[in-house]
């Protein structure tokens, strides 16, 4: 039996368009290795010299490590007695009258009691839970960026305003309750408005059935799992792009032009740049030591900027790690309603300083 030999025929592969990215970055590194072999390295010096202050200081050795252990715990405690759909009874006449469901005010209110990473891990799935539809998830993303995430931001704030004789009454109101009403509302109406109204009795319960003590020992194990698996790397992406930004001469302008732009916005520079880029605890409690020496206005507009989902690792890279594991939401989707909750926040505290220094000084 005669045996044909079959032809092979052997197709050339077409180049994508990533692959000419691939040779290109290949090509310039070796032109760096050879005309600059040192700044390869010095890149990556400079982004672990952000990384690791941040990282091991306030993460680890810090209190901030911590404090996030203990407020997911904390917010698996408040879920487990209840709070959860006791916040959607009461929030449940204004949704009716936004026609919207009343779940989009959870996240915020988690928020002011603990921590906005936290929140977002407890109340996502709730979110999800109640087939809350996107617009409806990317509302309560926005919203929850528009209160304080600490209560220490909270009462070094009050500490502030009452060292520099400013009545901060008003303030807490309008700054921070007010907002988290006004916010879903006009998102709902305006760019998020495929929403619909769920009255209490067609979502399901919130409050789990678990017993006390696996309560209090799995929400501490899940805050150790939040704290290592997502938010550590979040950050240290965002200040190991920072520090490349700074090695290569970038960042300094940048971060001139936002410390200008926060004075023209009447937010103090010094206490809004540690509000963006460390923490909004550390703004406040330099604000305490400060706040005789500035205008009330900038004092103003620097806590109700505090009063945000800031620092900036935090909407770039940590709500949209935490959402799009939790929620319908992609990182991309959670990541735009952060930035917009942040931007209507920057919005607010340039108005909010200018209404409301006439009545408080």
């Amino acid at each position: 039996m005669a045996v044909k030999e079959k032809e092979i025929v052997v197709s050339e592969r077409k180049m994508e368009t990533i692959e000419y990215v691939g040779l290109t970055l290949l090509f310039l590194s070796l032109i760096i290795l050879f005309v600059k072999p040192s700044l390869i390295g010095g890149i990556f010096d400079a982004m672990l010299g952000r990384v690791v202050p941040i990282v091991v200081k306030v993460y680890l050795t810090g209190t901030l490590g911590s404090a996030i252990i203990l407020s997911v715990m904390t917010g698996r405690i408040l879920e487990r007695l209840g709070f959860t759909d006791a916040l959607v009874r009461v929030f449940t006449p204004l949704a009716k009258i936004f026609r919207i469901t009343p779940l989009v005010i959870v996240p915020a209110i988690y928020n002011i009691l603990g921590d906005i990473n936290a929140s977002g891990r407890i109340t996502a799935p709730s979110l999800k839970k109640a087939e809350a539809t996107k617009d409806e998830q990317k509302i309560a993303i926005a919203t929850m960026c528009q209160g304080n995430q600490s209560f220490s931001t909270f009462m070094l704030g009050l500490l502030a305003f009452t060292k520099g004789g400013i009545w901060a009454f008003p303030i807490i109101v309008v700054g921070l309750f007010l907002p988290v009403i006004l916010v879903p509302f006009i998102l709902s109406k305006t760019i998020y408005r495929n929403v619909k109204y769920k009255d209490i009795s067609e979502m399901p319960r919130f409050t789990p059935t678990t017993p006390a003590i696996p309560t209090i020992f799995n929400g501490a194990r899940e805050g150790a799992e939040l704290l290592f698996l997502l938010l550590i790397p979040a950050a240290a992406v965002v200040f190991a792009l920072m520090g490349a930004l700074d090695f290569i001469g970038i960042w300094k302008p940048i971060e001139s032009a936002m410390s200008a732009a926060l004075q023209a916005l009447s937010i103090d520079p010094t206490t809004g740049m540690q509000s963006i880029l460390v923490a909004p605890t550390l703004a406040m409690n330099t604000l305490v030591e400060t706040i005789n020496k500035i205008p009330p206005r900038l004092a103003i507009g620097s806590f109700i900027l505090a009063a945000s989902g800031l620092p900036l690792q935090i909407p770039l890279a940590q709500i949209p790690a935490v959402w799009s594991q939790n929620s319908d939401l992609t990182a991309s989707e959670a990541m735009q309603a952060a930035v917009l909750g942040i931007i209507i926040r920057i919005i607010s505290a340039f108005a909010l300083a200018w209404i409301l220094t006439p009545l408080v000084v």
